[in-house]
C-alpha cells in the first residue's frame, strides 16, 4: 500500500502543478461572471488620479485558491496602470516577514495581507504601520485587526457550519470522525469551529484531530496513518479543499469505500469530484476567491481616496454537494 500511496502522491502532485495553470487561466476568464454573480457590482477602478505600487503576501502562492486571488488582483490593479508586487512565503512565517520587509523597502502605497500565522505576522505589520503603509487583509484574519484599515474574506465559520449540518443530516446516528485542521491559520480555525459547533450533540466522536497545514501532501500522509488506525470512520473534515483531496487520495489508496470527506473552498477539483458521482468527496463549504480579490482591491482604492471604511466586509459562503454542483460548473471558481 505504501508503494501505491507514493504513486498516488506523485500523480496528485502533477495534477496540482498542472491545475495551477488551469486555475490561473480560468480565473481571468471567469472574473467577469464572478463579479456579475456577486451581491453587488464591485468597482475596482482607481479614481484617485494617482499611480500606486501595492504589495501582496499570502500564505501559500501554490494553492489554487490563492492563485485565483493573486491573478484577479493583478489584473484589476494593472488595468488601472498601477503595480502589484507579489511574494509567496510557501507557508513559512519567517519567510513571510522577510518578504514583507523587502517589499516595504520598495516604498509601497498599500499592502494586501493574508498571514501564514495570525500572530507570527505581527512583527511585519509593525514595520508596515511604522512606514504608514495602509494594509487591507483578505481571506484570513491577523491576530490584531487594529493593524488593518479593513478586512474582507469569506464567512469561514459558516463555511464549516454548513458542512457540519450536512454531515448531521446524512449521518443521523453520528459516528467516529477525523478532523484535519491547521491551528495557525485563522480561516481554518474558524471553519473547524463552525463544523464542530454544528455536529455537537449529534453523536459524533472525534477519534483524531491533527494539523495538516492546509496542504495536500501533508494531509495525505497524515490521513494514511489515521485511516490505518481508524478504518471505520464515517467522515473526514478537511479545513480546506487541498486537505480534503489529500484525505481522498489516502482513503482511495487504503481501499476505503464508505467515508464522507468534506472540504472548504469550492475549488474546481472538488467540484469535479462531486460531479463524478463515484467519489468519497461529499461536499465543500464554498467561497468565491474572485469576489474576495475584487472586494479587497476596491477597498484599497476607496481608502486611498479618503473614504471611511467598515472594519470588516464579509463574503458569503455556502454548501456545494453532488445535488447542486451543476449550478456552479467544474471548470473554474464561482
Amino acid at each position: 500500500m505504501k508503494r501505491k500511496l507514493m504513486a498516488t502522491i506523485l500523480a496528485a502532485s502533477m495534477i496540482a502543478v498542472m491545475g495551477t495553470g488551469v486555475y490561473a487561466d480560468s480565473a481571468v476568464e471567469s472574473a467577469a461572471s464572478g463579479a456579475e454573480s456577486a451581491e453587488e457590482a464591485i468597482d475596482t477602478t482607481n479614481h484617485t488620479g494617482k499611480h500606486f505600487k501595492f504589495g501582496y503576501t499570502c500564505m501559500d502562492g501554490t494553492n489554487p485558491f490563492f492563485v485565483t486571488i493573486q491573478n484577479e488582483m493583478k489584473e484589476k490593479i494593472e488595468a488601472n496602470g498601477d503595480t502589484l508586487v507579489i511574494t509567496d512565503p510557501g507557508n513559512d512565517s519567517s519567510k513571510q516577514i522577510s518578504q514583507v520587509e523587502d517589499m516595504l523597502s520598495q516604498n509601497l502605497d498599500g499592502l494586501f495581507v493574508n498571514p501564514v500565522d495570525a500572530k507570527g505576522i505581527l512583527p511585519a505589520l509593525d514595520e508596515a504601520k511604522a512606514d504608514n503603509v495602509p494594509m487591507v487583509g483578505f481571506d484570513t484574519q491577523v491576530a490584531d485587526m487594529s493593524y488593518l484599515v479593513t478586512y474582507t474574506g469569506s464567512d469561514n465559520y459558516n463555511a464549516g457550519k454548513v458542512v457540519g449540518e450536512d454531515l448531521v443530516k446524512k449521518c443521523p446516528d453520528g459516528g467516529d470522525i477525523i478532523v484535519l485542521d491547521s491551528p495557525t491559520m485563522q480561516s481554518i480555525v474558524d471553519r473547524t469551529k463552525g463544523f464542530m459547533d454544528a455536529i455537537d450533540g449529534h453523536g459524533f466522536n472525534v477519534v483524531a484531530q491533527q494539523d495538516a497545514k492546509g496542504n495536500l501532501q501533508e494531509s495525505m500522509s497524515i490521513a494514511e496513518d489515521l485511516l490505518q488506525a481508524h478504518p471505520d470512520v464515517v467522515a473526514i473534515f478537511g479545513g480546506n479543499d487541498p486537505t480534503a483531496l489529500g484525505a481522498l487520495a489516502a482513503a482511495n489508496a487504503a481501499g476505503i469505500k464508505d467515508c464522507k470527506i468534506y472540504g472548504v473552498d469550492g475549488s474546481p477539483d472538488i467540484k469535479a469530484e462531486l460531479a463524478s458521482g463515484d467519489s468519497l468527496i461529499e461536499g465543500t463549504g464554498a467561497q468565491s476567491p474572485v469576489s474576495i480579490a475584487d472586494k479587497a482591491v476596491s477597498l484599497m482604492y476607496r481608502y486611498l481616496n479618503g473614504e471611511k471604511l467598515e472594519d470588516t466586509y464579509p463574503v458569503d459562503t455556502f454548501l456545494i454537494t453532488a445535488d447542486n454542483v451543476d449550478q456552479y460548473g467544474t471548470d473554474g471558481w464561482q
